[in-house]
């Protein structure tokens, strides 16, 4: 943990400034840290769009913040992350209703314990957790690149310790393994957000990229993981090795809407393990810090995608 600026402090809900006359866009807005995220934007006085593959669930979680902060602006769209023209459907229906974005949370997320593949063919993780976001922030930027103050937060995970960037085997097609896949997929999150930082910055852009991770906290995303580590998520949390998913949310929100936080920060809790905690600034690996990987990523995912920055 770097223990410089701010490293210590509490940051609460309650540091959260006014999120009137803001528009922010949180894939995955439909449940977990996702959709604390929303309802704490929201209830400031936040433009929220929840962009969410299931749309039930997605107007289950509107009426659920809107219960909670009556008179929001809530609104869900459809994005299927794991396909490329889903992306780029909801990247134009987001065009067409906003001119501005003052924030996207690239929040969503997905874990598997076996190789499945996306619609375009990507390995699940990859192409979930980083390609789809990679090609939705791209299709976005010209609404985000000239607002003050606008932001672009990836959540990633403290699992990128755990991951590797092979790119003569980035789709896991010789030996999958399911949480090293996991932990690739998360360091892409963090090589993505320092080569989008440097970018924009050398750009001009009025926009900064920072990364987030919540620690441990039994959300949805274990769905796909084995019973056992499902019901070791649920121990955790109750032996208090895990956090709220409140207290998990306050990361990204962290990220979102501290007048202190800069352009490629990266914050999450620094209690045990990085488990817990209330958010600070964190260092994260040597890996996800190697600007070689991370410009090598940045071209193979524009190749991948076929989206292409104006950076």
């Amino acid at each position: 943990m770097d223990e410089g600026r701010d490293s210590r402090a509490r940051w609460t809900e309650a540091d959260i400034p006014s999120q009137v006359g803001r528009v922010a866009v949180i894939t995955g807005g439909n449940t977990g840290i996702g959709l604390e995220t929303a309802r704490a934007l929201a209830e400031r006085g936040a433009t929220v769009v929840l962009a969410c593959r299931d749309m039930e669930r997605a107007g289950a979680a509107v009426a659920q913040i809107k219960a909670r902060a009556p008179g929001a602006t809530v609104r869900a769209v459809r994005l299927d992350l794991g396909s490329l023209a889903s992306v780029r459907e909801a990247a134009g229906e987001l065009r067409a209703a906003y001119d501005r974005i003052d924030l996207l949370v690239n929040n969503a997320g997905v874990l598997s314990f076996k190789r499945e593949v996306t619609a375009d063919g990507f390995e699940l993780q990859l192409g979930v957790n980083h390609l789809g976001h990679f090609a939705l922030t791209g299709l976005l930027l010209d609404r985000l690149r000239g607002v003050p103050g606008s932001r672009i937060v990836t959540v990633a995970s403290i699992a990128h310790h755990q991951g590797d960037m092979d790119f003569d085997d980035l789709q896991w097609e010789r030996a999958f393994r399911g949480f090293p896949a996991y932990g690739r997929s998360k360091l892409a999150n963090l090589l993505f957000t320092y080569e989008l930082q440097r970018r924009l910055a050398a750009a001009g852009a009025k926009t900064i990229a920072l990364a987030a991770h919540p620690g441990g906290s039994n959300t949805s995303i274990v769905r796909g993981a084995p019973g056992w580590m499902r019901a070791l998520s649920k121990i955790a949390e109750r032996l208090q090795l895990g956090q709220s998913v409140p207290m998990a949310a306050l990361a990204s929100l962290r990220c979102a809407v501290d007048p202190g936080a800069r352009g490629g920060e990266y914050y999450g809790p620094p209690g045990r393990f990085g488990m817990t905690g209330f958010p600070a600034r964190l260092e994260s690996s040597a890996r996800s810090r190697d600007e070689v990987a991370q410009r090598r990523l940045w071209e193979e995912s524009a190749r991948l995608t076929g989206v292409t920055y104006a950076l």
